[in-house]
C-alpha cells in the first residue's frame, strides 16, 4: 500500500498558480472517488494521501508547518475538498534574491517526517511518498536535512521535489542553482526532482501520475497463459503474460442531492422536520437554507462529491433518438492504440430518413445521404483514418452524461462503418515499462522456430463484413 504527502510551499507560489494547484488536488480527489476499479461500489475508500502546507507565521516571523488533512482512517471526500479550499491564499511572500530568482528557503521537511506527522499515517508494513511542491527549492542540502532524508529512506519513504518555475523566470537563469541541487541529491535514491512550467496540461498529467501512485500496488498484473497446439521452441508450448488495463472507468451517471453542511450526508425526502423543512440525518437538528449545500452529486451507493463550481443540480435523463455526435478530429487507424477502445461496437449505415436538403423530396434525400456516405466512407478507408467525435450520451446506457463521451467512427472497405468508444484522457492509463523486452535480442533460431509454429495454426477469413 502506498500513502502518498502533498506538501505546498505557499509561500512561494503564486496565487494563480495556487489556485491551479487547488484544483489539480480538487479533481484527483473525486477521480480516486469515482475511478477505483478495485472496490465495490458499496465498499468505503481508504485514506491514501494526507495534505501539508508551509507558510510564514506573521506574528512570530518563523516558517511553520500546517497539517490540513491527515488519511486517518476510511477516506472523507467532504473533508478534503473542505481542506484544500481552506488553504489560505494569502501567504505568498516571495523573498527575490540578487540575481532576480526566488530564495532558498527552510523545507521543513524534518516535520513531516516524523512520528507527529507522516510516520503516524498508516500501518508499519506501508510505503510512503511526500511530494513537495514549490517555485524555489534550496540550492544545496545540508548535513541535517541529508541526515532525515537517509532516515526517510531505511524507513522506506520517497520524496520528489517538483519544481514549478514562474512563468517570469524565462528572464532569470536558473540552471546553477537547479542543477546544485540535483547534485546535491543525487546520491539519494529515495528522493527525485523535476521542474515544469505549470500550465493546464501539465498539471493534468500530474494528477494522472499521482492518481497512479495510489493505485499501482492495488493493481496486481493478471496473468495468462497463450497455449498453442504445436511446439514453439523445443517441447514449450505457451507463453506466459501479464494483463494490464489500458483504461479506469470513470463511473457514469451523477445522481444530484441535497446534502447537509454539517455532516455532508444526502438529505432523503423522507427527512422532514415539524415544520415540513430539512433536518440533519445525524442530529435531528432544523436546517436553514444555508445549512443545505445544493450542489451535490452521489456517485454509486456511497460516495458523496461536493461541487461547488455547479450552479444547478444536474438533471441526467434518457437521451432520445437521434443523439448528436460532434466531429472533433480525424485520425490515423494505424497509429490508434486498441487498448483505449472499449464498450460495445455499433454498426453505422445510412439512414433512409434524412433531412440534408428541404428542397428535395424524401427519396432524392435519401439517395444523397447514401451517396455522402459512401463517399465519407470511401475516403476515410483510403487515407486509413477513422474520425474522433463527443456526444453528451452514452450509448451503452443510452442516457446524458455529466461529461463528454468520445467515440472513433471506423471505415470499411465498400460497406458499413464501426462506431466504437473511446477512454477520456481521465481514463487513460500509463503504459507499462516495456523497455526491459522491447530491448532485448532474440535469437535467430527461436525466430524461424514461432514462424515455423505460426504456419501450423489454422487460418480463415474473417467472416465480419470487413
Amino acid at each position: 500500500m502506498v500513502l502518498v504527502c502533498f506538501l505546498l510551499d505557499l509561500r512561494s507560489l503564486s496565487p494563480s498558480l495556487l489556485r491551479d494547484l487547488k484544483q489539480s488536488l480538487l479533481q484527483l480527489s473525486n477521480f480516486y472517488a469515482v475511478s477505483s476499479p478495485w472496490r465495490s461500489q458499496s465498499e468505503s475508500l481508504r485514506g491514501r494521501f494526507g495534505l501539508c502546507y508551509l507558510f510564514k507565521n506573521s506574528v512570530s516571523s518563523s516558517d511553520e508547518l500546517r497539517v490540513a488533512y491527515s488519511p486517518q482512517g476510511n477516506f472523507s471526500l467532504r473533508d478534503f475538498h473542505h481542506a484544500v479550499n481552506n488553504v489560505p491564499t494569502d501567504a505568498f511572500l516571495p523573498e527575490i534574491s540578487g540575481s532576480g530568482s526566488l530564495c532558498p528557503r527552510d523545507v521543513k521537511l524534518s516535520s513531516v517526517l516524523s512520528d507527529q506527522v507522516l510516520y503516524s499515517w498508516g500501518g508499519k508494513d506501508i510505503v510512503r511518498k511526500v511530494i513537495f511542491l514549490s517555485s524555489s527549492l534550496p540550492q544545496k542540502v545540508d548535513s541535517a536535512l541529508k541526515k532525515t532524508l537517509m532516515d526517510a529512506a531505511d524507513k522506506c519513504v520517497s520524496v520528489e521535489f517538483i519544481l514549478l518555475e514562474q512563468k517570469s523566470n524565462h528572464l532569470v537563469d536558473i540552471r546553477e542553482s537547479i542543477n546544485s541541487f540535483v547534485s546535491s541529491i543525487s546520491d539519494l535514491d529515495n528522493c527525485s526532482f523535476q521542474n515544469f512550467l505549470p500550465d493546464v496540461k501539465v498539471l493534468h498529467s500530474l494528477i494522472k501520475r499521482w492518481l497512479q501512485d495510489l493505485k499501482d500496488d492495488m493493481e496486481e498484473p493478471f496473468q495468462a497463459h497463450f497455449i498453442f497446439k504445436s511446439d514453439l521452441v523445443g517441447s514449450v508450448k505457451q507463453i506466459s503474460c501479464n494483463l494490464s488495463a489500458s483504461v479506469s472507468h470513470i463511473v457514469d451517471g451523477f445522481t444530484p442531492h441535497q446534502t447537509c453542511s454539517c455532516h455532508g450526508i444526502a438529505l432523503s425526502n423522507a427527512v422532514k422536520n415539524r415544520t415540513g423543512g430539512p433536518s440533519c440525518p445525524v442530529t435531528g437538528r432544523d436546517l436553514r437554507a444555508v445549512d443545505v449545500i445544493e450542489n451535490s452529486v452521489k456517485v454509486g451507493e456511497k460516495t458523496i462529491l461536493f461541487m461547488p463550481s455547479f450552479q444547478s443540480s444536474m438533471k441526467l435523463q434518457q437521451v432520445s433518438s437521434p443523439v448528436d455526435f460532434n466531429i472533433i478530429q480525424r485520425t490515423n487507424l494505424g497509429s490508434l492504440s486498441e487498448g483505449v477502445i472499449f464498450g460495445d461496437s455499433y454498426i453505422v449505415t445510412p439512414s433512409a430518413s434524412s433531412e440534408i436538403d428541404g428542397a428535395l423530396d424524401e427519396t432524392e434525400q435519401s439517395e444523397l445521404n447514401a451517396q455522402l456516405f459512401r463517399a465519407l466512407c470511401g475516403a476515410l478507408h483510403s487515407l486509413d483514418q477513422g474520425l474522433v467525435c463527443s456526444a453528451k450520451c452514452n450509448i451503452q446506457t443510452m442516457r446524458e452524461t455529466s461529461f463528454h463521451c468520445y467515440y472513433i467512427l471506423q471505415p470499411s472497405n465498400g460497406g458499413p462503418m464501426l462506431l466504437r468508444r473511446l477512454a477520456g484522457s481521465e481514463e487513460i492509463l500509463p503504459v507499462p515499462d516495456v523497455s526491459q523486452f522491447v530491448d532485448c535480442s532474440v535469437p535467430k533460431e527461436i525466430e524461424m522456430s514461432i514462424q515455423t509454429s505460426l504456419l501450423k495454426v489454422d487460418f480463415h477469413f474473417p467472416s465480419w463484413f470487413f
